[in-house]
């Protein structure tokens, strides 16, 4: 069986999906001669019948593969209907976010009988590999968050720990840009119900750069043993591994489902490591260049203006 990704190109025809190989790229509907699958989504919803469609479609493809230079790629979902990202999720995070703050390393969450949480972003957020992302006129502290960011596969509700892999397609990289100084609404104490700013702190235009593409799940053999980092102009700034999570990918598909139903094509950024500017009082500039990364998937690479 041969071993490909899935990624999202610009073609004549429009974004459409594809089948990356090594250094070849292969339009998926063209290999495949059905049209649901001219879109990740399309093939996404039906995940379970189009992997078999794409296994047999793709080594009979390869002679007619593009090379992957040759197109430009796009975010691997370009618009997913949910994203769901996990707040300080990350043992190290957790404990240098405090001390920033000049408070004590917290207490593990499971110790006080607390399950994982998580804010929203949305679809317009999104922004594909090799990206310029403006920095919002009102920040001066723009912030990077390399993240493993997963896939839904199919629709689900209530899933069990034991079973929560299952309902994972594949695996991306991202990167939660963060204005860490618009994260509260001026003029309101601190005590305030009404003083957070999740917009205006996480979701501006192309604060979630997302890809180079959806690696499958099959081809990861243990999502909670990934390295992953961020470089700023080569130098390095986070360096980790995915089994520094507080609450894991099962317990967070656990805890989503439970109280929402998950469909194919949502994407959930798992929480983010140790390293992230606002622990050192560093934050982007524009022409920075920012390259996330994430074990066995790839290069996410965004340039800030």
């Amino acid at each position: 069986m041969t071993q490909f990704h899935l990624a999202t190109y610009q073609s004549p025809r429009g974004p459409r999906a594809a089948l990356v190989v090594g250094d070849k790229i292969i339009d998926a509907a063209d290999a495949t001669g059905n049209a649901a699958d001219a879109t990740v989504l399309g093939i996404v919803e039906a995940w379970e019948a189009s992997v078999k469609r794409l296994d047999a479609a793709v080594e009979k493809s390869m002679s007619t593969a593009k090379p992957l230079s040759s197109v430009a790629l796009l975010a691997p979902i370009p618009r997913p209907t949910a994203i769901y990202c996990a707040g300080a999720n990350y043992r190290d995070h957790a404990n240098e976010m405090a001390r920033a703050q000049g408070k004590p390393d917290p207490v593990d969450p499971h110790e006080l009988g607390l399950r994982s949480w998580h804010f929203l972003k949305v679809g317009h957020c999104v922004v594909g590999p090799g990206q310029t992302v403006a920095i919002p006129t009102k920040t001066k502290k723009l912030d990077w968050e390399v993240e493993l960011a997963l896939v839904i596969g199919k629709k689900c509700r209530n899933v069990a720990e034991k079973d929560a892999l299952d309902v994972v397609m594949g695996y991306t990289v991202a990167n939660d840009l963060s204005a860490r100084d618009l994260g509260t609404r001026a003029g309101l104490p601190d005590n305030s119900n009404f003083r957070a700013d999740w917009v205006s702190h996480k979701c501006f235009d192309g604060s979630c750069p997302m890809g180079p593409w959806i690696t499958l799940a099959r081809d990861i053999p243990d999502p909670h043993d990934l390295k992953l980092g961020l470089d700023v102009n080569g130098a390095k700034k986070q360096d980790s591994n995915s089994k520094e999570l507080i609450f894991n990918i099962n317990e967070q598909i656990a805890d989503i489902s439970a109280r929402i139903t998950l469909y194919p094509g949502d994407v959930i950024l798992t929480g983010t490591p140790a390293g992230v500017g606002a622990g050192k009082g560093e934050f982007l500039k524009a022409g920075d260049k920012v390259r996330a990364w994430v074990e066995r998937i790839g290069d996410l690479e965004t340039t800030m203006a």
